[in-house]
């Protein structure tokens, strides 16, 4: 039931990430949830119990989807790393390709030594007495854990970077990186107890793992589907607030290119094809020009001043400036 789940959600993120990350150039994200759907699709038991029998009958699916799956904790991890400046040595360590091409080598030697049977969906469950089984699972799942350390690293890191509403999708990738680390090291412990008999402690773990796994992917996925949203969000939003302060400015506009014309007069329609930003920029230039001009007097209030400033600092990214913007009701675009 709780692979089931998990795929679903899986396939839900990958589009998602389709229709709103489209347009980026790095995919890295894309890549991750479309490998890690695929890994999650092939361990549902149904699926499973068709898909290996054509491979053998020898639980070589198992093997696949684990190796997908650590291919795409390794794409997470990269793209989660390109999302930010905050890129240490060993933050890049962790997700580089090397790292993952050892753990797979090592997944595959010891999956060899496997007496792995015949189809099971219950691979660790039925074999995981086996040693050979023990470290095959530790050394996935220890690779899972420090890929998912790594992101929760730069996910705290981004969110203690970010402001507002940009914090969300960090803080959800920081739930869900610290519930897929209880997980991974849940399933180590497992593991270990499983190997070396201590069946009661294997089951006490054994019944937080569906409760990690759900909470693990429904904070991944939440983060990473709210990110373009996010963005999307950000973007109405600062629109809005370019048009509210071209509104604010146009009477001190006005004023300053009656008393020295600009580009207004001198080619209105290059001015009017402008966007939003392009045409607040223009705004500002013209008004700043008609202050300087020593040929012409043109004064300004304290707080035509400071609403200028402000306009200023909104172009160039200063999100102070939008803390005190005026509110202008039913403002639409509109031509110069």
């Amino acid at each position: 039931m709780i692979q089931t789940l998990v795929a679903t959600l899986m396939w839900a993120l990958v589009a998602s990430l389709l229709i709103f990350r489209r347009k980026r150039a790095d995919r890295s994200i894309t890549y991750a949830a479309l490998t890690i759907a695929i890994a999650m699709t092939l361990n549902v038991d149904r699926i499973y119990a068709v898909i290996d029998p054509l491979l053998g009958g020898t639980n070589i699916a198992t093997l696949i989807a684990d190796a997908v799956l650590m291919t795409g904790l390794f794409f997470l991890g990269r793209g989660v790393m390109k999302s930010g400046e905050y890129r240490p040595r060993l933050v890049r360590v962790a997700v580089s390709a090397p790292v993952l091409l050892i753990a797979l080598l090592a997944i595959t030697a010891s999956f060899l030594f496997i007496d792995r049977g015949t189809t099971t969906a219950r691979f660790m469950s039925d074999l995981g007495a086996q040693p050979a089984a023990a470290v095959y699972s530790i050394i996935n799942f220890s690779y899972g854990a420090l890929v998912i350390a790594t992101m929760l690293l730069l996910a705290a890191r981004q969110s203690r970077d970010s402001t507002g509403i940009q914090r969300l999708p960090a803080a959800l990738l920081g739930l869900g990186s610290a519930f897929g680390v209880a997980l991974c090291l849940a399933v180590i412990v497992m593991d270990i107890a499983h190997a070396t008999g201590h069946l009661d402690l294997m089951h006490v773990i054994q019944a937080a793992y569906d409760p990690l796994s759900a909470l693990t992917f429904l904070f991944l996925c939440a983060g990473f589907a709210v990110q373009p949203a996010v963005r999307r969000a950000q973007h109405h939003a600062r629109r809005r607030h370019t048009i509210s302060f071209t509104a604010q400015l146009e009477p001190l506009w006005h004023r300053a290119t009656y008393a020295r014309p600009g580009l207004s007069q001198a080619d209105p329609l290059a001015a009017n094809s402008e966007d939003p930003e392009g045409h607040l920029h223009r705004v500002i230039v013209e008004i700043r020009d008609a202050m300087i001009d020593p040929r012409i007097t043109f004064d300004i209030s304290t707080d035509d001043r400071d609403l200028l400033e402000r306009a200023e600092s909104h172009l160039v990214g200063s999100d102070s400036a939008l803390t005190t913007t005026l509110t202008v009701p039913n403002i639409e675009e509109r031509e110069p």
